[in-house]
């Protein structure tokens, strides 16, 4: 799953009484603490406030908040047993999960995970539920299991990403260095020379519940010693990928780790050969207009002009057919004071901060999944909605 060192959180759920405590990551690398959450509050303010971050992490964090909440809180367990009816009892539970909604508002992960759980919800009281008092046992059981079992899914999907990703990048280049008109021979050593990666923002480890989205590609190449180096954007203004990217390249001992300033992405892609920028997503559309951390954009439009490949790695759950483009995606704006403090600014400057914003479907090359990589149709489109049909079965 993750060395000791790249755990984002802790969960145990001993005799059906969960506990959940998460790495408070706006002390990293400086500090390693980890901050129990013991309700929908805890759990609400840990992710408004960024101690927890990345789209997988705010999800799993949720659901797994839930949880907590409702099997393990004194509170809410005895709100629950004054509830008289069916009705009441998911009165009250679908309250916590609107409420969770409402502490990002860009991610489509935490939203998608939190409509699976309605869809639970719905299935625990189905049959033979009659009263409040069962009602309460079978959802709150259902919900621990249910998130229980999207932990897991979490960690073995960002290990599909991985390889897939690395497989996508690997057939990329060797089509490259044959058309260079290279031998065999020669094409072979070049790919076992390896990869070079440049991404942004943190989507490693301590982004998920564990292994990683893009920075997962990434360990997934240097699991196979085949990647060759890897730079990584500090990502202003709240510096993920100095604290958390650095930080998680360095534990991995990743091979030419190396961090850079956000301004000298075009300089690097000037002066070295780069393979790839694989950078992770908060929402796809279904045109395949990305949403990710501010300065994704900007990345994708230097890799654009010097001709390096660009992925996005994401899980299925991050793909959202019902917004058309990314001009319909809602960008959070966070407090001017973030960027003030890291600047070191005047306070009485106007600052614009937003939190994300939207890659063109134009400059993306594939889309990583744990289902495989979308490419674009002949036409030089994305197809998200049929690559959603082709594999929601069984979801």
């Amino acid at each position: 799953m993750a060395s000791d060192n790249l755990k984002s959180l802790t969960y145990n759920n001993d005799g059906g009484k969960p506990s959940l405590s998460v790495l408070d990551q706006l002390l990293i690398p400086k500090e390693k603490v980890y901050l129990p959450i013991p309700d929908v509050q805890a759990a609400w303010g840990v992710i408004r406030s960024m101690q927890i971050r990345g789209a997988p992490l705010i999800a799993i964090v949720a659901v797994l908040g839930l949880s907590v909440d409702l099997n393990s809180n004194v509170k809410t367990i005895k709100d629950l047993s004054d509830c008289t009816t069916v009705k009441e009892v998911k009165d009250l539970v679908r309250t916590k999960m609107d409420y969770l909604r409402t502490s990002r508002p860009t991610a489509v992960n935490l939203f998608n995970a939190l409509d699976e759980l309605s869809k639970v919800v719905e299935e625990a009281v189905k049959d033979n539920v009659t009263n409040a008092t069962s009602a309460s046992t079978s959802i709150s059981k259902a919900i621990s299991e249910h998130a229980e079992f999207m932990l897991k899914r979490d960690v073995s999907d960002n290990k599909l990403i991985g390889s897939h990703g690395a497989d996508a990048l690997l057939d990329e280049q060797s089509k490259k260095t044959k058309k260079r008109g290279q031998d065999e021979i020669d094409g072979v050593s070049s790919i076992r020379k390896g990869i070079r990666l440049v991404t942004i923002c943190n989507t490693g480890s301590l982004a998920t519940a564990g292994y990683g989205t893009a920075l997962g590609v990434a360990r997934a190449l240097h699991g196979r010693n085949l990647l060759e180096s890897i730079h990584a954007l500090e990502t202003r203004p709240y510096n993920q990928g100095s604290r958390l990217t650095a930080f998680e390249m360095v534990e991995e001992k990743m091979p030419n780790a190396t961090l850079i300033c956000d301004s000298s992405a075009a300089a690097l892609m000037q002066s070295s050969t780069i393979d790839a920028c694989v950078v992770g997503a908060d929402r796809v559309c279904a045109n395949g207009d990305v949403a990710n951390k501010i300065g994704t954009y900007q990345l994708a439009t230097v890799a654009n002009a010097h001709d390096v490949s660009f992925y996005v790695a994401s899980p299925f759950t991050t793909l959202d057919e019902n917004l058309a483009h990314g001009g319909l995606i809602e960008i959070e704006e966070r407090p001017m004071i973030e960027m003030i403090k890291s600047a070191g600014a005047p306070e009485n400057v106007k600052v614009w901060n937003p939190a994300f914003d939207v890659t063109p479907a134009r400059l993306i090359t594939g889309i990583i999944t744990e289902k495989g990589v979308i490419f674009k149709g002949e036409d030089g489109k994305f197809d998200i909605p049929g690559f959603i049909k082709k594999h929601s079965k069984g979801i």
